[in-house]
């Protein structure tokens, strides 16, 4: 089949939550205890707030926020190769678990020979894995810096909106990219800005606050649930 080639238009995709059933960063850690490179003792304190959360007495990301602050704190001081090792193992027994939907559509953006861009909160060492083995052509990841090969705790973020705006900006400037044509893909309030740059804004399995500014920003965009092997797909007019 010959591909269409329009590469000024791209399509950005966050990874938790929107390709990736859950987050990477949980993966990770989940590995880092079972190769014992991260004590349990670090993270018991977490299984309350995973009960209360599951309960809904609070919500994902209040309990995403706890653990994420506890990653960053355990991580620090170790080094790179065991937290590489650990990586590697994450991608080679979590890479499969991703959305249908949004599979499918990584899959249509390459036959129409749009870019397909990577844009995540994730630790850059987890999102270059998962971009190679999905064939992105450009990644982005949060940056966890490393001196003498152990990380220092210090970190360049790419979660938050203003983050994804930013290099946004730098893509469509580098690459000449029409963001108008173009297409977005996430699930939360960081993904915002992103969904608002693009023609083509795709909301999946969105939380109630991306919702409501959606709406009350009046972006059109395209709602997409994924339920076991059931999609519902609606727009925001």
């Amino acid at each position: 089949m010959e591909l269409k080639q329009n590469k000024n238009i791209a399509a950005l995709f966050d990874i938790d939550g929107t390709i990736f059933r859950d987050s990477l960063l949980t993966a990770h850690f989940k590995k880092l205890v079972k190769y014992e490179i991260i004590s349990y003792d670090k993270i018991k304190h977490l299984e309350p707030l995973k009960i209360a959360w599951k309960n809904r007495e609070i919500t994902y990301d209040e309990y995403m926020n706890e653990l994420i602050k506890t990653y960053h704190t355990s991580i620090t001081g170790l080094n790179i190769n065991e937290v590489e090792f650990a990586a590697k193992k994450t991608i080679e027994t979590e890479s499969k678990k991703l959305y249908i939907y949004t599979k499918n559509r990584i899959e249509w953006h390459r036959q129409q020979g749009h870019k397909i861009i990577f844009i995540s909160g994730s630790p850059d060492f987890l999102v270059n894995k998962i971009a190679n083995e999905l064939n992105a052509d450009l990644w982005f990841g949060s940056t966890y810096l490393t001196k003498n090969d152990i990380f220092t705790g210090d970190i360049l973020p790419m979660w938050d909106s203003i983050s994804k705006l930013n290099t946004i900006e730098r893509i469509k400037q580098s690459y000449n990219i029409d963001l108008s044509n173009s297409y977005a893909y996430g699930d939360t309030n960081g993904d915002y800005l992103m969904l608002s740059k693009v023609g083509n804004p795709y909301a999946i399995n969105p939380n109630q606050e991306l919702l409501n500014k959606l709406k009350d920003n009046n972006i059109k965009a395209n709602i997409i649930v994924e339920r076991k092997d059931v999609i519902h797909e609606f727009s925001l007019n």
